[in-house]
């Protein structure tokens, strides 16, 4: 049973940080590249950050670029994804969602939320002013 639970989220203050997990299982995720994306409230979701599976290439969106790091631990049955965020502002407030590429042994350069076929239930962060 493929399985991606994420975790970590909450309310913290603008400036502040918070570090994402998702904890992948049911499929050889360290074979898919792995992603988060967002969705804030009346808004659609939009992609936040990707990781390769294999090689370290990242890939982020521009509103978070040099504030997020996305990063991964390949385990034996499991992957676990982390989505650091630092200098936090109201505008990232929204459920995070971590997701798995749908094609295994592939990266692009750029990733649409069609490109991913397993998704997690979400976790809301809330950044207050």
């Amino acid at each position: 049973q493929v399985q991606l639970v994420e975790s970590g989220g909450g309310l913290v203050q603008a400036g502040g940080s918070l570090r994402l997990s998702c904890v992948a299982s049911g499929l050889t995720f360290s074979s898919y590249a792995m992603a988060w994306f967002r969705q804030a409230p009346g808004k659609e979701r939009e992609f936040v950050a990707a990781h390769s599976w294999t090689g370290g290439y990242t890939y982020y969106a521009e509103s978070v670029k040099g504030r997020f790091t996305i990063s991964r631990e390949n385990a034996r049955n499991t992957v676990t994804v982390y989505l650091q965020m630092n200098s936090l502002k109201p505008e990232d407030t929204a459920v995070y969602y971590c997701a798995a590429d749908s094609t295994p042994n592939r990266w692009r350069r750029t990733y649409a939320e069609a490109d991913f076929g397993s998704w997690g239930q979400g976790t809301q962060v809330t950044v207050a002013s």
